[in-house]
């Protein structure tokens, strides 16, 4: 007989892992059961709520999610456990974004997206690092730079649980939603160059040639350059890997779905291996994957990229929230307090973009108002592509810090970086429920403020007088004579080719056919068809009884009308 375990051997585990698999399963169904009281009602996606719930949690809550290493200087591969965890999350996510983008989107909006990358994220990072030289005295200006570099970026996870779905779709035009996404994807293009420069300027000192020398080959020719051709060569290939399989059947639906996951995963470990840009890889990818539109019609009304999308915003968000480090905030060493924080964070929000935004809105195509220049320069939230940045910076400074003000950089980058990150998930995650409440607001505003008076164009138009006999109204069409067919007719139970507005009269008559997808939209009327609307009754009852054939002919009888 086996060995039976008595009661007394049997023993809790509560290792890291475990707790970690039970926190996540149990905030995703929590959240998961109530996700449409807060998305389709209060307009709240679960970045914000699924950081409150990692802090909770983490080690300045109630103490169960903490990875296996925490500490900024450790020097153990355990310390790369949160950095790498960011990496393939926002790997995935910006593959993900450059494969869902519209038909050649980056082309076709150049210009637009030239001057968001270029001017906009070039002036707020000088205007951010300003603030924090001006706020932090124990910074320099190149300190200030790293800090700033790291902050610049739009995060891409963030921007697309506020922007997709169907809360940002009543509220957020369609232009717009494509060019943030699409911004928060290309942008590292522009974030991982200048993150390098200030790095180089501050571990090489004053010998700021010997720095735009590395930071040009090195940065721009090696790791950005190759990062870009590498990644848009393997989208390329497996682009048409995927059509030549699936023009033979090689490949099933849930496979082809699959493959953006699959396919970031490769570009990223091989970018990572090769010591380039891989998240610009992933990006770059993903955009020549899904150039030509092949693949985002395909999975159109799959759900595989929402819930793909939703389940890494959770655990990203949740990590975030438990690697915040609050015993930090405040270091008398570096005169950082909590009101230059509130300070540094506020001001950052408010001048990060908005000021280029407003003064360049006029020569960017995609954004056609000065309210959508406004929610455009206030929209840039900060989250896990700045944490992302900021480990990486934190571990080039850890090996090479031998002087002063790189330990000051070293102690000051993630705190500062974390704070402001908590002060934009929690801001712009309520971007569009904040919009959404004023523009209700205005909404009840003007109802209540409107009269029953009659509008001034009204008494300018000519009016059917009752009784008058030289004013016809609702004259008598084919419909009402009983000669209409309606587009809704079907035989053998498809759709009828014919559309509304089919005439059927006597053999010398021609017959008119017009095709549903020519009928009028919803609201639009054609003379003759006023009981259309769908809360009227059929419109075909009265003209069956008044016409002359007795009932509605068929599709092969007025086919063989046609031919007379």
């Amino acid at each position: 007989m086996g060995d039976y375990v008595s009661t007394n051997q049997i023993q809790l585990d509560l290792s890291t892992p475990h707790v970690i698999y039970a926190l996540l399963g149990g905030f995703m169904i929590f959240f998961g059961v109530i996700s449409m009281l807060f998305r389709e009602n209060l307009y709240l996606g679960e970045p914000s709520f699924a950081l409150l719930f990692g802090i909770a949690m983490g080690p300045y809550g109630a103490g169960l999610l903490i990875p296996p290493e925490w500490a900024a200087a450790s020097s153990t591969d355990h310390g790369n456990v949160v950095l790498e965890l960011t990496r393939i999350v926002l790997a995935i996510q910006m593959l993900m974004i450059g494969a869902t983008l519209p038909r050649a989107y980056l082309w076709r909006h150049l210009g637009s997206m030239t001057l968001i990358l270029a001017p906009v994220m070039l002036i707020g990072w000088l205007t951010c690092a300003g603030l924090i030289y001006a706020l932090i005295p124990s910074l320099n200006f190149y300190s200030s730079l790293v800090i700033a570099a790291c902050i610049t970026p739009t995060d891409p996870l963030l921007a697309s649980a506020v922007l997709q779905g169907k809360y940002a779709d009543k509220h957020v035009p369609g232009h717009i939603r494509n060019l943030l996404i699409a911004e928060s994807g290309a942008n590292h293009i522009t974030a991982f160059p200048i993150l390098f420069l200030c790095l180089y300027l501050v571990l090489d000192g004053p010998t700021v040639r010997a720095a735009m020398s590395h930071w040009f080959l090195l940065v721009w020719l090696y790791q950005v350059g190759l990062a870009v051709l590498i990644g848009a060569i393997m989208g390329i290939v497996t682009c048409r890997l995927l059509k030549f399989c699936e023009l033979r059947e090689l490949i099933d639906r849930h496979s082809y779905e699959a493959q953006q996951v699959s396919l970031a995963l490769l570009t990223t470990g091989i970018a990572t291996i090769l010591g380039l840009d891989d998240l610009l890889a992933a990006f770059a990818s993903g955009t020549a994957f899904g150039w030509d539109g092949y693949y985002s019609q395909n999975i159109e009304e799959s759900g595989t990229p929402s819930v793909v999308g939703q389940l890494l915003n959770v655990v990203a968000f949740i990590f975030l929230g438990a690697w915040i480090p609050f015993s930090q905030f405040i270091n008398a060493d570096l005169g950082t307090t909590v009101t230059r924080l509130v300070l540094v964070g506020g001001l950052v929000l408010l001048l990060r973009r908005l000021p280029a935004v407003m003064l360049l809105h006029r020569w960017i195509s995609d954004v056609k108002s000065l309210g959508e220049s406004l929610f455009v320069g206030h929209f840039g939230p900060i989250g896990i592509g700045a944490a992302f940045l900021s480990m990486l910076a934190n571990r080039i400074l850890r090996d090479n810090a031998d002087q002063d003000q790189t330990k000051n950089l070293m102690s000051a980058l993630q705190p500062m970086v974390a704070f402001i990150i908590l002060c934009s998930v929690l801001v712009h995650g309520l971007s569009i429920c904040t919009f959404s409440l004023g523009k209700r607001i205005r909404t009840l505003s003007r109802t209540s403020s409107s009269d029953s008076q009659t509008p001034e164009w009204l008494n300018q138009t000519r009016r059917a007088e009752i009784g008058s006999d030289d004013i016809q109204v609702n004259r008598e069409s084919d419909m009402e004579k009983g000669e209409a067919i309606d587009h809704r007719e079907s035989l053998h139970g498809r759709s009828s080719p014919c559309g509304s507005g089919t005439h059927v009269g006597s053999a010398s008559e021609s017959v008119k056919n017009v095709s549903v997808a020519e009928s009028p939209p919803q609201g639009v009327q054609f003379p003759g068809t006023e009981s259309s609307l769908p809360h009227r009754g059929n419109p075909l009852q009265g003209a069956e009884q008044s016409s002359g054939h007795g009932e509605v002919r068929s599709v092969l009888e007025l086919h063989q009308l046609k031919s007379y």
